[in-house]
């Protein structure tokens, strides 16, 4: 393929996949997985409060930051979008994601529904949301039992503020159930190669087309 080599280099603009769900759900599992085999797509990495995890490296999986810093840059437009969530607060740079949509990358959010309200209303035509759900209640506070790396008291917290999470399912444009990681992770790498593919995410159609129309036909 010849032809299947000239439509990868098309111009396009970037889009913003959003992953949402509630604590434990399975979206940073499915992120980390689409990062590590998809090239083309990077993480855009959140501003929080929230304390580190022992697992957790500043800079690759959150910038944390005092509330002193998040409020300037949030006072200041710095931020796409942010909010509070199990009073912490977290934000999503502005100018990186702007540049990374200009340039025709891909930009990979973990966030949760109000944060990705704000992104639709800001860039509708950029966004591709998905929505991850448990099986079940119950498998849900096995996994977040299971993860270790939270107090009872917070667990609690988590599982009082899914329901309110996941009645938010309808604002996306898609859902997955996460009853098999490997079948989840299946179903939201195809959205993201269909979405890839629409027409008005590429300008680059235009020429494209343009040229095939004006070649001449060559008699095999």
């Amino acid at each position: 393929m010849a032809g299947e080599g000239t439509l990868t280099t098309i111009r396009r603009r970037g889009l913003m996949l959003v992953l949402s769900s509630p604590s434990g759900a399975g979206k940073s599992t499915i992120a980390r997985n689409l990062l590590e085999s998809d090239p083309a797509l990077e993480l855009s990495v959140s501003v929080t409060t929230r304390p580190r995890r022992p697992s957790e490296i500043d800079g690759v999986h959150y910038h944390f930051v005092s509330q002193r810093d998040f409020d300037r840059l949030r006072d200041t437009d710095a931020l796409l979008e942010w909010a509070e969530v199990h009073g912490n607060c977290y934000g999503t740079p502005r100018e990186a994601a702007e540049q990374a949509m200009s340039e025709g990358r891909d930009m990979l959010f973990d966030i949760d529904w109000q944060g990705a309200n704000q992104l639709v209303d800001k860039m509708p035509t950029d966004i591709v949301s998905i929505f991850i759900l448990p099986p079940s209640m119950g498998e849900l506070k096995s996994r977040l039992q299971r993860r270790a790396e939270d107090s009872a008291e917070t667990i609690e917290k988590r599982l009082a503020n899914a329901r309110e999470e996941i009645g938010h399912w309808q604002e996306y444009d898609y859902v997955v159930v996460n009853d098999d990681l490997d079948r989840a992770y299946g179903a939201v790498r195809a959205i993201v190669t269909a979405e890839r593919l629409r027409r008005n995410r590429r300008p680059g159609l235009f020429d494209f087309v343009n040229g095939l129309l004006d070649q001449k036909t060559v008699r095999s």
